[in-house]
């Protein structure tokens, strides 16, 4: 391949060649007579070498062009394998992605719920404190009330102290222990109406739940461990016992039967 430029090179080197490029003087047109006969040899020599050196240049410029071309064809594979579709490696990106998305809808789900519980925790926790208060207060409400009841039906009582009292003042002690014994019995119920029941073991089996043992005494009469004798009357206020009774117990009779238990 040529080119204008090497084209022009080419002819320059032949006219420089053929004609000298110069005018012949006087005495090389004297001399040209003898060297007729090496003129054509020159030339031929001269031209050799200028088409030597076109072909140089023109194997230059066709490399450079080859070089150019292939540089040209790699860019053009590398575009065409850099923009190749590859459907596994898409298919794992689309899956990458779903499963990222997923992830994220989880967390979310999961903060909410986690929200959630903490403010159903508060309001539990507010809801019972209120709650305990509430329960304290109506607990002590309760004791205020159960006080106040006991006191109202013992007033009745004390006013009949008060009345014996007068009485015996005023008129000496005559009949003032039937007076006694009705306060005492007023009191008695009092208690009773409030729940209280009066713990009197005489003559039963020794309880050691109810009653206290202060003394023992011998009656072979009677079965073993029976209350002889009440020297302080216990109480009791449903299941709770209030105070234990102080008792005597019989020792040195039978042993006692123990009770047949209920089937």
């Amino acid at each position: 391949m040529t080119t204008p430029e090497k084209d022009k090179v080419s002819a320059a080197s032949v006219d420089d060649n053929s004609g000298t490029g110069v005018p012949l003087s006087a005495t090389d047109a004297k001399g040209s007579d003898a060297a007729g006969s090496a003129e054509p040899a020159a030339q031929a020599a001269a031209a050799d070498e200028t088409t030597a050196e076109a072909e140089v240049v023109e194997a230059e410029v066709i490399e450079d062009a080859a070089d150019a071309n292939g540089a040209q064809g790699a860019g053009a594979a590398a575009e065409g394998a850099e923009g190749e579709f590859d459907p596994e490696l898409a298919a794992e990106a689309d899956a990458a992605v779903a499963g990222a998305a997923a992830e994220s809808e989880l967390v979310a789900q999961a903060q909410a719920e986690v929200a959630e519980w903490k403010d159903k925790y508060m309001r539990l926790h507010a809801e019972w404190d209120t709650y305990r208060r509430r329960t304290n207060e109506q607990r002590e409400a309760e004791k205020a009330r159960a006080t106040e009841k006991l006191v109202t039906s013992l007033l009745p009582v004390l006013d009949d102290f008060e009345r014996t009292i007068a009485y015996a003042n005023d008129n000496g002690e005559a009949g003032l222990l039937g007076g006694v014994q009705a306060v005492h019995t007023k009191l008695v119920d009092t208690l009773v109406k409030g729940g209280v029941e009066v713990i009197d073991p005489a003559g039963e089996a020794f309880d050691a739940l109810e009653a206290q043992a202060v003394a023992t005494v011998d009656d072979p009469s009677v079965p073993d461990e029976t209350v002889a004798q009440v020297y302080q009357k216990g109480y009791r206020m449903g299941t709770k016992v209030l105070r234990a009774a102080m008792v005597t117990v019989t020792t040195g009779g039978p042993k006692r039967e123990k009770p047949a238990e209920e089937e």
